[in-house]
């Protein structure tokens, strides 16, 4: 394959990884606020359902962000979308999107769902104040498998915020919410 081949198929390459991704983010978008906080509720149920030990955390948590639907699709370069609310007490105290890009050794395409446990001030501040939550920067943030979740109790909850993954759909490698950016929308 020549230079010029190589660029061209690397150009078409970007070209479709920026095309699925348009079309990701039209899809993950949500109608309304209502819809939004409807596809919410019923997935922070169905986590529920499926895993006791994101319900009892769920009661400890000062605020609970929670992402119904996230899209994500890649060919070398990928990306994620999607949009959430944020429960204080049970009502709807904000939205917010759930934005990544990644690029590598990748192909295919899921949806899946996440909820995050705020469980300190600290971090419901952090969400607040900051121009959007880098996962991994800011609040301690623990992913939970089902392996943690087993040895998840009220008094071993130390860290800022916990995330459960759940409901997921499709055909891709591998799954992280590592690197998404979290940030207030308008609805």
């Amino acid at each position: 394959m020549t230079k010029i081949q190589r660029s061209l198929h690397r150009l078409l390459l970007v070209t479709a990884a920026a095309l699925s991704l348009a079309t990701i983010g039209n899809q993950a978008y949500a109608a309304s606020a209502e819809d939004l906080n409807a596809d919410a509720a019923q997935a922070l149920q169905t986590l529920y359902k499926n895993n006791p030990a994101a319900e009892a955390i769920g009661k400890k948590a000062k605020a609970i962000l929670i992402f119904p639907k996230i899209i994500k699709a890649g060919l070398v370069f990928g990306g994620s979308y999607g949009e959430g609310v944020l429960n204080k007490n049970s009502q709807p105290a904000g939205y917010y999107n759930s934005v990544s890009a990644s690029w590598g050794w990748q192909a295919g395409a899921e949806s899946y769902g996440y909820v995050v446990f705020l469980m300190s001030n600290k971090a419901i501040k952090y969400l607040d104040t900051s121009k959007g939550w880098e996962i991994g920067v800011g609040p301690t943030l623990v992913v939970v498998n089902e392996g943690i979740a087993k040895n998840l109790s009220s008094s071993t909850l130390k860290d800022d915020a916990y995330a459960f993954i759940f409901d997921q759909q499709g055909l891709m490698a591998s799954l992280s919410i590592e690197g998404t950016k979290i940030s207030r929308i308008k609805r």
